[in-house]
């Protein structure tokens, strides 16, 4: 890597984990790894054979995708998000949502000058976006605390990566209505919205939030953690078409563009709610296990109210606490990763086998 590109960019944080990986996977029965949110369940049957009868596929596809896919995305927004009069110009599908994250200042056309905002703590690759664009970064707590000069790009994060925290609807519908008085484009990462546990995780393109109007609002929403298909690279983009639009031409000339037989099995995954139900299930079960045995053992959770995390701490350095499971075999990623905020809490993911989940368990 040139030093220009080492320069912009941060340390890759997952490579500091690998000798406490090692000393994890020394243990007698094996590493429990609880430290990235990767499923592990399988790929549901009608979602394989969806992109099995797609396989055939030899043309390109397009960015936008076919019209079945725009349909699908539209019909899930209208059931499940109570969006309204969606249209295929409120709709772009994309590459998984981490590509869009990390590129969309670029695509943005923001630069020196230009300021992005996210959560004080969040997932790294905001702030690699922002770096990325050689734009400006904020964190924040409060995001209508912010000095909205120059604020080209707001982040919003509900429910949250690392912690879980849900925003209410009424948070929602303030920052909105900020974000609009100032001409501050809004993205909301809603990666996880159908996992919540203790709370009922609300969009920002509900009407009771936006009033109706999608100007100025855009939400992310990824099929890796509800269907299982973080390994199909599939996620879509809802909200301004005034936005989408000159999207949707980046995106052409850039090339970026859903394989068509992922696009057959998002079809087939948006159109099916018994097997989110199915999954949902499975996630719950396992955090039921491991919050008692964290607790048991003298952690404290805070928020983890939604989401596939329970974000946990003992008090004392991540480090601390990530060694001290380490040496039970269970690996899990230290708080500081998220930002300087989480210095004392560690991630514990729910993405394990049910087998791994009760090793853990009787570890700990």
């Amino acid at each position: 890597m040139s030093s220009a590109v080492s320069d912009r960019l941060p340390t890759f944080p997952w490579d500091k984990l690998e000798p406490y990986k090692k000393t994890a996977a020394a243990h007698p029965d094996g590493i429990v790894d609880l430290s990235v949110g990767t499923p592990v369940d399988p790929v549901p049957d009608l979602v394989q054979k969806a992109l099995i009868d797609a396989a055939d596929s030899p043309g390109y596809p397009t960015v936008w995708g076919t019209p079945a896919l725009r349909d699908a995305i539209t019909g899930w927004l209208e059931r499940r998000l109570g969006a309204r009069e969606v249209t295929h110009r409120h709709v772009l599908p994309i590459v998984g949502s981490k590509e869009l994250v990390a590129w969309l200042p670029t695509q943005l056309g923001l630069g020196p000058g230009d300021k992005v905002a996210y959560p004080r703590l969040a997932y790294p690759t905001y702030e690699v976006g922002a770096r990325l664009a050689r734009a400006r970064y904020e964190v924040y707590d409060d995001p209508t605390e912010l000095d909205p000069a120059n604020l080209k790009l707001l982040w919003l994060n509900s429910p949250s990566n690392p912690t879980g925290r849900v925003l209410s609807q009424a948070e929602l519908t303030r920052v909105v209505a900020w974000a609009r008085r100032h001409g501050v484009l809004v993205f909301s990462d809603e990666c996880y919205l159908e996992l919540g546990w203790e709370a009922d995780p609300v969009s920002v393109l509900h009407p009771d939030v936006n009033g109706g109007s999608y100007e100025g609002i855009v939400s992310v929403h990824s099929l890796s953690k509800r269907s299982n298909l973080a390994g199909y690279r599939a996620a879509f983009l809802a909200g301004d078409p005034a936005v989408l639009g000159p999207l949707l031409e980046i995106r052409k000339h850039g090339g970026m563009m859903t394989s068509a037989p992922t696009q057959a099995a998002v079809v087939a995954a948006l159109g099916d709610d018994a097997h989110v139900r199915e999954q949902r299930e499975r996630y719950a079960a396992r955090r039921a296990l491991l919050r008692e045995a964290l607790l048991s053992h003298g952690f404290r959770i805070e928020h983890s109210e939604a989401s596939l995390y329970l974000w946990a701490t003992r008090d004392e350095s991540c480090w601390s606490t990530v060694a001290h499971l380490a040496d039970r075999g269970i690996l899990v990623a230290p708080g500081d990763f998220y930002g300087e905020a989480g210095e004392k809490f560690v991630r514990v993911a729910l993405t394990a086998t049910d087998e791994r989940v009760r090793a853990a368990v009787e570890r700990l």
